[in-house]
């Protein structure tokens, strides 16, 4: 019989925690930016200046702490982590946080809802995670492929193997790491249509209607479009200038080659470059998404290069 608390693993507990701990945010007072995920719970702090960040983080840290007490909850100091993002030309301030006396640990990448990020976000990290899981998918691959009708290897590729490239491909997608993982995308290609590994995988992709890893990150950003369209301005919406680009989404104001390189950035990029044909659909999640594929898997790009050029 339980006297009080929840039993682990029951249908309430979940609902019962939610209640209890969503005010949390509520005794943070700093101009903070809190991303909430079931029981993960992180908190994002901006600042130019070191030394107000500084503050910032152990004032956030204190309210907090406060919380915690007042509720009768402690923070498990072996999973909480403090990250600071930089870029390369910008000096690591040295920053320190505790709470109850203890330091919070001060790590240069982590693991984040199964990616793994690194301090100057360069996906270096999270792609070096993946590439051994990638390698085993292929190599069970070839063993299993002289007993398997192709129907179910390509259902071995989509479990296996496109469930990891594709999972956070908007992020990762275009860096020069990502290279390695589409040289093992192709080689598992060859392996499901036994052929030798100098040769051509183009078609390969064509004929078995798989995506290759840039036409991947293309589409999924372009999903990501036609969910959130709010997020976009087009050109007539920021000037009245009457040119063919109207409709077309406005950069946004980027000084930063990281950003540039973002999603946010690139959505409106590529978004730009697609055929008129499939622009027009914008409204029509099911038709653009449907356009959008048969115009990737007819071209099969293997380069943003080439798509670009292509328009």
């Amino acid at each position: 019989m339980v006297k009080y608390g929840d039993p682990q693993g029951s249908v309430l507990g979940p609902l019962l925690f939610l209640l209890y701990i969503n005010d949390l945010l509520n005794a943070i007072i700093q101009n903070v930016t809190p991303i909430l995920f079931a029981d993960d719970r992180s908190i994002i702090i901006t600042g130019r200046d070191p030394h107000k960040l500084k503050d910032d983080l152990n004032i956030t840290f204190r309210q907090i702490s406060e919380w915690f007490q007042l509720n009768s909850l402690s923070l498990n100091i072996s999973k909480t982590h403090f990250i600071q993002f930089t870029s390369k030309s910008l000096n690591y301030s040295d920053i320190n946080i505790t709470y109850e006396n203890n330091y919070i640990s001060k790590v240069n990448d982590l693991n984040f809802l199964g990616l793994n990020i690194n301090n100057i976000l360069s996906w270096k990290t999270h792609i070096e995670k993946i590439l051994p899981k990638l390698s085993s998918a292929c190599f069970a691959m070839r063993a299993v492929k002289p007993f398997m009708s192709p129907q179910t290897l390509k259902a071995i590729y989509y479990s296996y193997f496109h469930s990891i490239i594709s999972y956070g491909v908007i992020f990762w997608g275009h860096t020069v790491p990502s290279t390695r993982v589409f040289r093992l995308q192709k080689r598992i290609i060859r392996i499901m249509m036994g052929s030798r590994s100098k040769n051509s995988c183009r078609k390969l992709f064509t004929s078995l209607k798989i995506l290759p890893l840039p036409s991947l990150y293309i589409f999924s950003l372009l999903r990501f479009v036609i969910k959130k369209k709010d997020l976009f301005s087009t050109n007539n919406e920021t000037h009245n200038y009457g040119t063919w680009q109207h409709l077309d989404f406005h950069y946004p104001s980027a000084n930063l080659k990281k950003f540039q390189t973002g999603v946010h950035y690139m959505n409106a990029k590529i978004y730009n470059s697609l055929p008129i044909h499939i622009k027009n659909e914008i409204n029509n999640t099911k038709k653009f998404e449907s356009l959008l594929k048969k115009f990737l898997l007819e071209n099969s790009f293997y380069s943003l290069e080439e798509f670009y050029n292509f328009a």
